[in-house]
C-alpha cells in the first residue's frame, strides 16, 4: 500500500497533517537524520581548529561546502543514507558513511575522513541532535503556537474584562465574576507555565562510550578533551550546537532535561485540558454563542446543533500528548548500568507527543476564534441568583454586630426562590446606618463583582 493522508497509521500524518507541516521537518525521522548531519560536520570542523598536527585547519572552500551538506540536507539526502543503512543495520554509522561519500572528488576532505565521527559513540551524535530537535520543536513550533493561545485568550480577558457572570462553585451559584476574569485565571496560569518550558536548558554530552573520553585520551592523552566537547557543545550554530555542556553521563546522556521539558508541556496542558473543559460547560449554558462557517454539520440528524468540536478535540488530543509525554518523562532518566537501548525507540516517538500538543494549540485557537459572547444569556443567568447577595448582605451586618447574620439570611435564602423584595426587606429592617442600607439596596447580582474587573484587565 503506497502511504497517503487516508492510509496514514497515525492521524497525526492523516487527517492532520496539514496543521503539523512546521512540526515535521524538526521531529520527523529525517528531521533527526539532518541533525545528525549537522552534529558530525560541527564537530569534523571543530577537530580540524583543535590544533591537532595530523588534521590541518580547513580551508574556507572545504567549510563552505559542509556547511552547505547541512543547510542544503534533503528528503533525497535522508533516503541515501536510508540506503546505506540497509547494509550497515546501524542508522549512526551510515551517517558517518554518507558524509564521506560527500567526500568523493575532494581531497583535501578525502585526506581527512577518517575524522569524521572520530572517537565518537553514537550518542555523543545522538543526544546532541535529539537536544537540536527539541530546540527546533520547542522555539520554532511548541512555544509560538501556545503563545498565540495565550495572546488570545489575553485578548479576550481584556475585551470582557467588565461583562458579569454567575460563577457556580460545586456546580451551585456562587458569588458573581466577570467573563474576563475567569479568562485572566487560565492566562495567568498559563504564561506562567509557557515560562517553565521555555526556561529549560536543553542539554548535550560528547564524552564516548561511558562519559569519560577514553578513546579521546587513547589518541591525544595531553589534550583538554573536556574543554573542547563543552566548546563544540555550547559554541552557538552553525560552529557550535548552541546547547548546555553536561559534564556527567553514562553511555547516554542522562534526559533529566528531557523529562523536565516534557513535564513542563504536560503542566501546560493540564492548564488547557481545565480550561477546555470550563469553556465547554459556558458554551453549554449558552454564555457563548459560536459563530457559523458555510456548510459546516453539527449533527448528522440534529440540523440545529452548533458543537464546541474545536475545544473537544483540543481536550482529547492534550490528553494523547500527556499520556506520551508523561511515559517519556518516566521512561527516559532510567537505563540499565552505563547503557541500555530501551530510550532508543521512546525517544523516536517525541514528535508524536509533541505533534499532538501543537494540534490541540491549533484546535483551541480555531476555537477561541469562533467565540461570541451571549450577553442576554448572561444577564438572565444573574438576573435568576439573587440569593448570591446574601454573602455581601450578611458580611455588612457582621461589620456592624448585628447578631446571628449569617443564620438569618440563611433563613431567608437557603433552598428557596430568593425575590429582590426578600433581600430588601430584611435589609430595611436592619439596624446599620442609612447609608449602608441605601448601597445593600442598590446592588445586584450583575454589580456584585468586587475587583474582578481589574483584575482581568491586569493579566
Amino acid at each position: 500500500m503506497t502511504l497517503s493522508a487516508i492510509s496514514a497509521l497515525s492521524p497525526l500524518d492523516g487527517r492532520y497533517a496539514g496543521r503539523l507541516a512546521p512540526l515535521r521537518p524538526l521531529m520527523s525521522e529525517q528531521g533527526y537524520m539532518h541533525k545528525r548531519v549537522q552534529v558530525e560536520v560541527s564537530w569534523f570542523i571543530a577537530l580540524s581548529d583543535a590544533g591537532f598536527a595530523e588534521f590541518k585547519p580547513l580551508t574556507p572552500g572545504a567549510r563552505t561546502y559542509l556547511f552547505g551538506l547541512v543547510k542544503n540536507f534533503s528528503e533525497a539526502d535522508g533516503l541515501a543514507i536510508k540506503e546505506i543503512e540497509k547494509t550497515t543495520n546501524h542508522d549512526v554509522k551510515a551517517v558517518e558513511y554518507w558524509i564521506k561519500s560527500k567526500f568523493d572528488a575532494r581531497p583535501e576532505l578525502q585526506s581527512a575522513s577518517e575524522f569524521v565521527h572520530f572517537a565518537c559513540t553514537s550518542e555523543d551524535i545522538n543526544n546532541t541532535s535529539h537536544a537540536l530537535q527539541l530546540k527546533g520543536a520547542r522555539d520554532q513550533v511548541i512555544l509560538p503556537t501556545l503563545d498565540a493561545v495565550i495572546a488570545r485568550l489575553r485578548a479576550l480577558a481584556h475585551e470582557h474584562a467588565e461583562v458579569p457572570m454567575l460563577s457556580r462553585t460545586h456546580g451551585q451559584t456562587a458569588s458573581p465574576t466577570t467573563v474576563g476574569k475567569e479568562i485572566a485565571n487560565v492566562v495567568v496560569r498559563l504564561a506562567a507555565a509557557r515560562e517553565k518550558i521555555a526556561s529549560v536548558k536543553l542539554l548535550g554530552k560528547m564524552n564516548g562510550a561511558v562519559g569519560n573520553y577514553n578513546a579521546h585520551l587513547s589518541a591525544w592523552p595531553d589534550f583538554d578533551w573536556e574543554a573542547f566537547s563543552r566548546k563544540v557543545v555550547e559554541s552557538p550554530e552553525p560552529l557550535g550546537l548552541g546547547l548546555t555542556f553536561q559534564p556527567y553521563s553514562i553511555q547516554i546522556e542522562p534526559h533529566d532535561y528531557m523529562a523536565e521539558l516534557f513535564d513542563a508541556v504536560a503542566r501546560a496542558n493540564t492548564i488547557l485540558v481545565d480550561w477546555c473543559r470550563d469553556v465547554w460547560g459556558y458554551i453549554s449554558l449558552g454564555f457563548f454563542k459560536q459563530k457559523l462557517r458555510e456548510g459546516e454539520i453539527g449533527s448528522s440528524t440534529m440540523p440545529h446543533k452548533v458543537n464546541p468540536i474545536d475545544f473537544e478535540n483540543a481536550e482529547g488530543n492534550l490528553g494523547l500528548a500527556n499520556a506520551l509525554l508523561r511515559h517519556l518523562s518516566e521512561k527516559l532518566p532510567v537505563s540499565r548500568w552505563q547503557r541500555d537501548l530501551t530510550d532508543s525507540t521512546v525517544l523516536r516517538n517525541m514528535g508524536v507527543a509533541l505533534g499532538y500538543a501543537a494540534l490541540a494549540y491549533h484546535s483551541l485557537a480555531t476555537g477561541l476564534g469562533k467565540l461570541e459572547l451571549n450577553r442576554e444569556a448572561l444577564e438572565a443567568d444573574l438576573d435568576n441568583a439573587w440569593e448570591v447577595l446574601a454573602e455581601p448582605i450578611q458580611t455588612v451586618m457582621r461589620r456592624y454586630g448585628v447578631q446571628g447574620a449569617y443564620e438569618k439570611l440563611k433563613e431567608v435564602t437557603r433552598g428557596k426562590r430568593v425575590r429582590p423584595e426578600d433581600l430588601h426587606g430584611l435589609i430595611r429592617s436592619l439596624e446599620i446606618p442609612a447609608a449602608e442600607k441605601d448601597r445593600l439596596l442598590a446592588m445586584t447580582p450583575s454589580s456584585y463583582i468586587g475587583k474582578a474587573a481589574e483584575l482581568a484587565r491586569r493579566c
